[in-house]
């Protein structure tokens, strides 16, 4: 017991000792047997009002919703994942004392389980008419109707649980999510990609320009970066002939939270040996456009969703990166401006990167200024200028670009794919230009992946989707919080 329980949850406290004394444990440990309530209004589809079904009892089991009693008679809303059933308590259906032992015991909250037969009552619910309960876990705390916090955004952060018990909608969402992933999971293995798992833990945090969270290894005596991409290991594989790998896993950067970035987020990342980015683009497509078929099923009820489905199905806008950016901007001749003048344009734009970032960073700022707000349908933005982008192939006709597109949808980013760059030299010089030049601090030179690419690794495409995002926009959420069941929200 806490210090600070409240006069309702001493109460309950002292009804589950209570239970003890008279033998009955409050927190038993199985309730073998049950079946999901849909299963019992199945039984229930062909009664008539005040008829009981023939056949064998039932056994279902739930968390208490709420509990109403009318003289010798009392009804309960018991809730499991396949929805809500009626429980119908009579004082002549049950053993001696059960009945009255029963309404002073239980509260809404409680775990519990239920023997008896579907029936539907004179009103027409379908119920289970019980014989005997059984209690599961008594709840010490009230239900979330009663918990005033719940209303408070970042309260129901740190207590997904009491959101998930509160709204409906949250576990629909959330189902929705898993179905989703599964379903990507789903397409790439049906496309003959392989899943495979890639380290958390690495020498080198490459594969993005990002801040790494770092641990320290006791047994190494080193500290150890988190991933922040799962893009160079993939690669490797590719060098050792898994010609098409994918991982959906997490990655950690130790940056700024907002609506769209977390510290921690799932992304999946797929590499496709003997493609390239055109290629890559026709998956996406045919990947965007089955989830969009999917949630429709998964979220019937949410307008949000379905209008979703429709913004997710193929053929999506195409915009040039440059191009875009000089018309929605107004400035001429992009490529041919030297760092000095792109820095200066990205301050007149209230930019605050540091001075000595590269000119890649700045462009991406004028971009993000520019263009992405304005990018509200599913949108493939294409031909990236060379100095944003590292590790992708330079475009076969296009001077100063490289073949990369990204994803952009409701004015955030989606998913980033390229044409791999895979020479070995020309990844070596990248790698350190970027690590000699300006902001060259946000990058990790790894050695070993170019040692791997003088091995020789096939030409190749591979695509990074932030999962979290796309689960955003599949389901018209407007956080990234909210499709996170437990995300790191600041202290009390």
């Amino acid at each position: 017991m806490t210090d600070d329980e409240t006069p309702l949850e001493r109460e309950r406290r002292a009804k589950a000792e209570r239970l003890r004394g008279e033998g009955r444990e409050p927190y038993p440990w199985s309730f073998v047997g049950r079946v999901p309530s849909d299963d019992v209004r199945l039984r229930c589809s062909t009664l008539a009002p005040g008829e009981e079904a023939p056949g064998e009892p039932v056994r279902v089991a739930g968390r208490l919703k709420a509990f109403r009693v009318h003289g010798k008679t009392a009804f309960g809303d018991l809730e499991d994942r396949a929805g809500t059933i009626q429980l119908l308590l009579r004082a002549d259906s049950m053993d001696a004392g059960e009945f009255e032992r029963w309404l002073r015991d239980l509260d809404p909250g409680d775990i519990v389980g239920a023997d008896g037969v579907p029936a539907v009552s004179k009103r027409g619910e379908p119920s289970v008419h019980v014989r005997a309960i059984t209690l599961l876990a008594k709840a010490i705390a009230p239900p979330p109707e009663k918990f005033h916090g719940l209303q408070d955004v970042e309260e129901r952060l740190r207590r997904r649980y009491l959101d998930l018990l509160a709204s409906p909608e949250t576990r629909a969402l959330f189902r929705a999510r898993s179905q989703l992933v599964r379903e990507m999971r789903q397409y790439l293995d049906a496309a003959q990609f392989l899943e495979v798992e890639t380290p958390v833990l690495l020498p080198v945090a490459g594969g993005a320009a990002a801040t790494p969270f770092v641990t320290h290894s006791r047994y190494l005596d080193a500290d150890v970066p988190l991933r922040i991409s799962l893009e160079l290991p993939l690669k490797r594989l590719l060098v050792g002939g898994l010609e098409r790998v994918y991982e959906l896993g997490r990655a950690f950067r130790n940056e700024d939270m907002d609506t769209t970035h977390s510290p921690e987020f799932t992304e999946l990342e797929a590499y496709w040996a003997y493609a390239d980015y055109h290629d890559m683009r026709r998956l996406v497509e045919g990947l965007f456009g089955h989830l969009a078929e999917r949630v429709r099923p998964l979220l019937p009820d949410s307008a949000a969703a379905q209008q979703a489905a429709r913004d997710f199905t193929p053929p999506f806008a195409t915009v040039d990166f440059v191009d875009e950016l000089e018309r929605r901007s107004g400035i001429r001749d992009l490529l041919a401006k030297g760092v000095d003048e792109l820095r200066e344009l990205a301050r007149g734009i209230g930019s605050t990167v540091p001075d000595r970032s590269g000119p890649g960073v700045f462009l991406d700022k004028l971009f993000e200024h520019y263009v992405e707000p304005h990018l509200e349908r599913l949108t493939f933005v294409v031909d990236h200028p060379s100095v944003t982008t590292p590790l992708a192939k330079r475009h076969r006709s296009k001077p100063g670009r490289v073949e990369r597109f990204e994803m952009f949808y409701r004015g955030f980013e989606l998913g980033n794919a390229y044409t791999e760059l895979n020479d070995p030299d020309e990844q070596e010089r990248r790698f350190r230009e970027q690590l000699g030049g300006p902001g060259g601090d946000a990058y990790a030179y790894d050695a070993d992946f170019v040692r791997a690419l003088r091995h020789g690794m096939p030409p190749a495409t591979g695509i990074g989707v932030g999962v979290d995002r796309v689960i955003m926009g599949l389901t018209g959420t407007a956080s990234i919080k909210d499709v996170i069941l437990f995300p790191l929200v600041r202290p009390r």
